[in-house]
């Protein structure tokens, strides 16, 4: 099944069109959750977190975190937090291991980038350079789930549709990470998968998309 019929197989036909709902009660509840859930899975991964800290400072010079900006919530930035991957040089700074290609509207991953250490590429594969972001949900940047959290520069091209996307706060899993993903995939399908989420959240779906989160982390689909 292609990416796109899974989407429309998880929310249904009309999942795409649509005006987005707004559902201030449920969206009240969904901070109660990013919040106790937050904090439970942070205090249960902590161990996870130490170890990684301590190899990625023992395998090679430089920060445990590495910080990058992205589009937040009304279009708003923040400084996102992840387990540094790379070895420390300004290509590393800069995180090009994730290049967009404006001309097709593809952005694609190197798995065989010579910059990520070996911790890194476990971490990468095991999707544990993400834990950190728990931390921005309790902060209230990010959600658990929601938009996949994105620089700035793969909204440029896409005026339309980057103020609605924004209407929710991005999230650590979300509609595509739970889909058919590859290491090229199309900027079309993510924003495809972005949109369908904000139009027609619900905590509901939420539940649907942690539970799609678990065997898909498990497998590593589309990490490296």
């Amino acid at each position: 099944m292609s990416t796109l019929g899974a989407l429309s197989d998880l929310l249904g036909a009309s999942a795409a069109v649509g005006p987005p709902k707004r559902q201030p009660v449920q969206l009240v509840l969904k901070r109660f959750v990013d919040v106790l859930g937050g904090l439970a899975l942070l205090v249960l991964v902590s161990p996870v977190l130490l170890a990684a800290a301590v190899a990625i400072r023992v395998s090679s010079p430089g920060p445990v975190f590495f910080r990058q900006q992205r589009v937040g919530r009304a279009g708003r930035p923040f400084t996102i937090l992840k387990l540094r991957t790379m070895v420390l040089d300004q290509a590393a700074v800069m995180d090009l291991s994730q290049v967009f290609d404006y001309e097709r509207g593809l952005f694609t991953k190197r798995p065989d980038d010579p910059r990520v250490t070996k911790v890194g590429r476990l971490l990468r594969r095991t999707s544990g350079d993400e834990l950190p972001q728990l931390l921005n949900v309790l902060r209230g940047d990010m959600s658990l789930i929601g938009p996949r959290p994105v620089v700035d520069y793969m909204l440029r091209p896409f005026p339309d549709i980057s103020a609605e996307r924004c209407r929710m706060k991005p999230g650590i899993t979300g509609l595509w990470q739970v889909l058919d993903r590859h290491a090229h995939q199309s900027v079309e399908v993510m924003a495809a998968a972005d949109l369908a989420y904000v139009r027609r959240f619900s905590l509901s779906l939420d539940l649907r998309i942690a539970l799609r989160t678990i065997p898909v982390w498990l497998r590593g689909d589309g990490a490296f």
